[in-house]
């Protein structure tokens, strides 16, 4: 064989080896404190979601090269992301058992990888920094306790913006969609409902069942009605009776969430009743 012949296929072979696969982007519930790690009653009320999470991992294309997680429990006047590269934990919850304020989730963060984040933030015209110095709070760890149990993927985790700004929140995870090219798995993690009055309360039951039918609509639109539809989410049926004015944090990364997801289809891939109240998770792409 001509070696300059072989030498030629192999880099053409090279240089069209495929990359990583497209990551899909999840919106998850990350529950109620640290609910999956200790007793409640009943017994089973977490089982259900604690199946979906753990399950999620399975349905992606391969493993993540890296997780940018967005949690509805940090907000900054600016989009933030955590650049440590040994992150500690955040216990941000109260009235749990003794043995949840010592639960462990070591993975990694990427320093580099929050710089990019931050700098794709801003060439789009979103203001955006690295904290050098914060943990992951329990809207990151305790969802990814399950779904990457092994806490051997790196994690950065972006703020949501204080002005919980609807648009902003869109346009930043739109800004990011290309990291899912990169094998990075980009992960909203918050509560389809949050208010805190009525879970467990059963006049809530048909009120968050017909804002999930709402937001399960929207989100199942085609992406430019979605967009439009997840702007004025607070003028669907029921929207502030399910996040009250000022307490959306826990809605708004589904809009990053869908921001990142723009192009791709989006579904529910997890529903049920908890505490009273429908409670979903959504996939795109």
């Amino acid at each position: 064989m001509n070696m300059t012949t072989a030498n030629s296929t192999a880099s053409a072979t090279d240089s069209t080896a495929p990359g990583p696969a497209r990551m899909p982007v999840f919106f998850v519930p990350h529950g109620a404190g640290p609910c999956f790690f200790m007793d409640w009653n009943p017994a089973d009320t977490w089982d259900r979601m604690a199946g979906f999470l753990k399950g999620v991992a399975a349905t992606l294309p391969e493993p993540p090269r890296a997780i940018a997680l967005v949690s509805g429990h940090w907000l900054e006047p600016a989009f933030a992301a955590t650049g440590q590269a040994r992150p500690g934990l955040i216990y941000d919850y109260s009235g749990f058992p003794a043995h949840t304020y010592e639960l462990s989730y070591p993975a990694p963060g990427e320093p580099s990888l929050a710089a990019r984040i931050a700098g794709l933030l801003g060439e789009a015209g979103q203001p955006a920094g690295v904290d050098p110095s914060r943990g992951f709070d329990h809207g990151v760890f305790i969802p990814l306790k399950l779904m990457f149990p092994k806490a051997d993927v790196p994690v950065v985790q972006l703020s949501l913006r204080g002005d919980l700004d609807v648009a902003a929140h869109i346009a930043a995870g739109r800004a990011l969609a290309g990291l899912r090219d990169e094998g990075v798995l980009i992960v909203g993690s918050g509560m389809s409902f949050h208010n805190m009055r009525g879970y467990g309360d059963p006049r809530y039951t048909p009120v968050s069942a017909r804002f999930d039918a709402w937001l399960t609509a929207a989100v199942e639109s085609d992406a430019p009605l979605r967009e439009s539809l997840l702007r004025d989410w607070a003028a669907a049926p029921d929207a502030r009776a399910c996040h009250p004015p000022g307490g959306e944090e826990h809605l708004l990364p589904l809009l990053v969430a869908a921001g990142a997801g723009a192009g791709s289809p989006g579904r529910k891939v997890y529903s049920e009743e908890v505490m009273k109240t429908t409670l979903s998770a959504f996939r795109f792409g």
